[in-house]
């Protein structure tokens, strides 16, 4: 004989006014993304008393989405609401680094070369900030802050100076 399935008690949703309009006006946003708009209307459907499966049904989700929007809403209120932090790689090189980069591909680069290469900011850092790096994260933390060093504009409306037999500079026009 097979056992009888017990339901699972749904957690109870309360809400205040103010966090009820607020819920309101992010529901009917058009501005607002759009998982904070299905958040927003899990969590008034579940203050109304409508049960997960008939909440899932309504806005074309799946039960366990509403179960766990409806669950981290009544533990921690509209701060829940959010995405939580992600987990992922952390960064090899700290903001120093970074900095080293875009210090170096903004300078002047070394005397024969007129613009600065991904190797070469590699190079530099390494020298400056004692950090291998290599010239791919140079490419990557460039173009992330959209930073072309090759398009940079140097000084060259400068003129030389021309210079006199004598040693003095010769005056231009």
């Amino acid at each position: 004989m097979p056992r009888p399935i017990k339901p699972v008690p749904t957690v109870v949703v309360d809400l205040a006014e103010s966090v009820r309009a607020r819920l309101h006006r992010l529901a009917a946003s058009v501005a607002a993304q759009v998982r904070q708009t299905l958040r927003a209307k899990i969590v008034l459907a579940a203050a109304d008393g409508l049960a997960n499966a008939a909440i899932a049904r309504e806005l074309k989700i799946s039960v366990n989405t509403v179960r766990k929007w409806r669950g981290r809403f009544a533990s921690g209120g509209l701060a829940a609401m959010a995405d939580a932090k992600r987990s992922g790689r952390p960064r090899i090189y700290g903001p120093q680094v970074r900095v080293a980069v875009v210090a170096a591909a903004t300078s002047t680069p070394p005397h024969p070369e007129s613009t600065w290469s991904h190797r070469g900011i590699a190079a530099q850092v390494a020298d400056t900030v004692f950090a291998p790096i290599s010239p791919s994260r140079v490419g990557r933390i460039l173009a992330d802050l959209d930073l072309k060093p090759h398009r940079v504009q140097r000084n060259k409306s400068a003129k030389p100076y021309r210079w006199t037999y004598d040693g003095t500079p010769l005056k231009t026009a």
